[in-house]
């Protein structure tokens, strides 16, 4: 019971548009690729088509900066092609990595301070429930030895 899935893409009015959006997308990322040459095709890609805006991500400045350099030569490029591009925009795309986490340190509870919290919890009253988590925290603390 599986079903292509060209077959959704194509059934409704806003998934077809958006499938011709896309393909539009990935037809001018190739011309785009084609047109700048090795260097700079590594560096910007194509992120949107607004009308006749080209909207274009630059990884970083140096490639944003010779990149507006070249835009006029661009554009008319695309028109050889027959993409009509009136302007190109630049943009520099922000790449957040995730940073890097410090693995946990084991943490030891000393003798000395499970005395301490043993104390603290024998002045506290019964029914507290800080008391409660003490107690856990020093039962936890000789597991680990």
């Amino acid at each position: 019971m599986t079903t292509p899935l060209q077959r959704f893409l194509g059934g409704g009015d806003a998934l077809a548009r958006l499938k011709d959006h896309a393909q539009r997308l990935l037809r001018l990322q190739t011309l785009f690729g084609d047109m700048l040459g090795e260097p700079l095709s590594h560096t910007c890609s194509v992120a949107n088509l607004k009308g006749e805006t080209l909207v274009v991500l630059a990884k970083n400045s140096a490639a944003a900066v010779r990149l507006k350099q070249i835009v006029p030569r661009l554009i008319e490029q695309f028109a050889a092609r027959g993409v009509l591009i009136t302007t190109i925009q630049v943009k520099i795309a922000v790449d957040n990595p995730e940073p890097e986490r410090t693995p946990r340190s084991d943490r030891v509870l000393s003798d000395a301070g499970r005395a301490s919290l043993a104390a603290l919890s024998d002045s506290l009253p019964a029914d507290a429930p800080l008391r409660a988590s003490l107690l856990a925290l020093i039962e936890r603390s000789r597991a680990q030895r």
